[in-house]
């Protein structure tokens, strides 16, 4: 059964357990907890559902599937996490990751097509790289500016520091046990996607979030270690390279590394997470673009970043990606010649 589709585009309340109110956006609407009270509505009609996010997860959409799993668990519901893609090295110390399915179609779960999915930072169904979802009533939950309400119900908070915080708030509401387990998820999800703690999202209302995480059960320097101190040598190898490549014009600076580069250092793609915020952290600079070249598909995949000036997000939708102001990617055509250029093009310009 599918029902009407809806958007929520708010500002999710948080009732904090000292009385408080955290708002991912701190802007108050008093139609906050009605609208909350609808999307568990939509969760307590179900009594099975089928959880993912994108292909190649990173830490919010890890963390917050698994998180979400335990509290639609908490409501009676059973749930499967299905991801399309492996989980990086860096997130393989979170807790409950040998309930995570992977497989290319969510049939292969449940093919019950009664049986809604949720899709957590998602555009549309492509982006899971699943299939198998087609048919089935969906529910989207997104903290991206380039979010689209393209499922039954749309969940959709821009402001809102990681999708994190959003399920953050759904535990809260619906009144159910942040464990410890919940709490280190959410925590490295939040830690993760505010480039810790460093990117506008960035605010008061983030550090009482995890404030309380912290104090559910999360801790915050062993999962710091987790994921920014526990890299693999091939990572720090394919660093090198980037940085050699490393160039500057004004306040831009961008690298890359090809294909071949990768293979001859056994590299994989989640070796280049993080490379983009060497070049960001330069004095000076307001944008930066990393580029990979995608192996046997003349393409490079970009990570743009911003120190705020400039709305990469924008940018990063002009060629089909998305993210948000500070922090995106898309994919562009090669060679490597032209790909950089028509991306230098854009933020010189600001277009």
């Amino acid at each position: 059964m599918k029902t009407e589709a809806k958007l929520l585009r708010f500002q999710s309340p948080v009732t904090h357990p000292l009385g408080e109110i955290l708002t991912p956006g701190h802007q108050p609407d008093p139609h906050q907890d009605s609208q909350i009270a609808a999307l568990l509505a939509v969760f307590r009609a179900h009594p099975r559902f089928l959880l993912t996010s994108h292909a190649r997860p990173d830490g919010d959409a890890i963390g917050s599937a698994l998180a979400l799993a335990e509290v639609l668990e908490q409501l009676g519901h059973h749930v499967d996490i299905i991801l399309a893609d492996p989980i990086p090295s860096t997130y393989r110390a979170l807790p409950n990751l040998d309930r995570i399915h992977h497989t290319p179609s969510a049939n292969d779960i449940d093919p019950d097509r009664n049986t809604p999915a949720i899709l957590l930072e998602c555009d549309g169904i492509a982006r899971t790289g699943l299939l198998g979802l087609e048919g089935r009533t969906l529910i989207n939950i997104d903290h991206h500016a380039s979010g689209r309400p393209f499922a039954s119900i749309n969940w959709i908070d821009e402001h809102a520091c990681a999708v994190a915080a959003m399920v953050y708030c759904i535990a809260v509401a619906a009144q159910v046990d942040i464990t410890p387990s919940m709490a280190t998820c959410l925590y490295a999800a939040i830690l993760s996607d505010t480039g810790s703690f460093t990117y506008t999202s960035t605010t008061a209302d983030t550090f009482a979030l995890v404030h309380h995480l912290a104090a559910r059960g999360a801790n915050p320097s062993q999962i710091a270690r987790d994921i920014y101190l526990s890299n693999p040598a091939s990572k720090i190898r394919l660093l090198g390279i980037a940085l050699s490549n490393l160039q500057t014009e004004g306040d831009l600076a961008w690298t890359w590394v090809t294909s071949e580069d990768m293979d001859r250092i056994g590299a994989v793609a989640e070796d280049c997470e993080g490379v983009v915020n060497y070049l960001i952290s330069i004095a000076g600079v307001e944008s930066a673009v990393f580029l990979r070249e995608v192996a046997d598909a003349s393409q490079f995949r970009l990570s743009i970043r911003s120190k705020g000036k400039l709305d990469v997000a924008q940018i990063a939708e002009h060629f089909g990606g998305g993210g948000h102001r500070s922090a995106s990617g898309c994919i562009i055509d090669g060679p490597l010649g032209v790909a950089t250029e028509r991306i230098l093009t854009q933020l010189r310009t600001g277009l």
